[in-house]
């Protein structure tokens, strides 16, 4: 398929981007699948979120038949790993991540002042993006409003720990959190809560934000805590939890 002149719109990154079966053999000389960025964001819309063709075609800024040849792809490939078993990458494509929501499924369904307006949270301390979800005393909340920052505060979580801490940032109406590491109860925990999670982060909180509304926001969506532990030197984020795969 040829290369899009114009990069599709795509409002959420895949949480897991390699799957495989259980009985899957990693020396089978037979290649893996590989499913488009913009293919897993028609089967979100359409299949997980319930649009139509249409409203999805709308929302990535493409057409109508687009979509129908993206979904027909995608659900061919589905197909195949499941028949098959061999394993399956999400990756690639030609592809620009939303940097506001305006319309996208899902959001702005408790706003105030209108869809074109979107909270970010950042996992916080001393200005930096802080590398445990669940150890978390601060979030830093930036409200967005046509693409730039209108305003900012530091918020406690009062001590709150992992369980609770999902529900605290959907009563504070957030739609995306960058944080560093991230365990998988609490992934699923910002799921339910239609919080989009962008973890993997590190660095300057305030630059973090500035290059996900830019488009440009480096993060691993890969990156996993397991430990919710620091006794002995563990730490999280990109400085000693890997990845980890999902599996069918």
């Amino acid at each position: 398929m040829a290369r899009p002149s114009k990069p599709r719109r795509v409002c959420r990154m895949p949480i897991c981007t390699r799957f495989y079966a259980e009985k899957h053999d990693a020396s089978a000389q037979h290649p893996g699948l590989q499913l488009s960025v913009e293919e897993y964001e028609v089967i979100r819309l359409l299949d997980y979120q319930g649009l139509t063709q249409q409203e999805a075609a709308a929302w990535m800024g493409t057409g109508r038949t687009t979509i129908q040849a993206l979904y027909t792809q995608a659900r061919r490939k589905l197909a195949r790993f499941l028949v098959e078993g061999s394993s399956l990458t999400i990756d690639g494509g030609s592809y620009q991540i939303c940097s506001i929501p305006k319309g996208c499924p899902g959001k702005g369904k408790n706003k105030k002042k209108g869809e074109h307006i979107m909270k970010i949270a950042v996992t916080y301390e001393n200005g930096q993006v802080f590398q445990h979800f669940g150890h978390t005393s601060q979030f830093k909340v930036y409200e967005v409003e046509n693409g730039t920052v209108a305003s900012s505060e530091i918020v406690d979580t009062n001590g709150q720990g992992h369980g609770a801490l999902a529900g605290f940032l959907q009563n504070g109406g957030i739609d995306v959190l960058i944080c560093g590491g991230i365990g998988g109860g609490a992934r699923n925990a910002l799921a339910e809560a239609g919080i989009d999670l962008y973890p993997g982060a590190t660095g300057d909180a305030d630059a973090q934000v500035e290059s996900f509304l830019k488009g440009q926001l480096v993060y691993d969506p890969d990156t996993m805590c397991s430990h919710h532990s620091h006794e002995e030197g563990h730490t999280c984020g990109n400085h000693g939890c890997g990845s980890e795969s999902c599996h069918s």
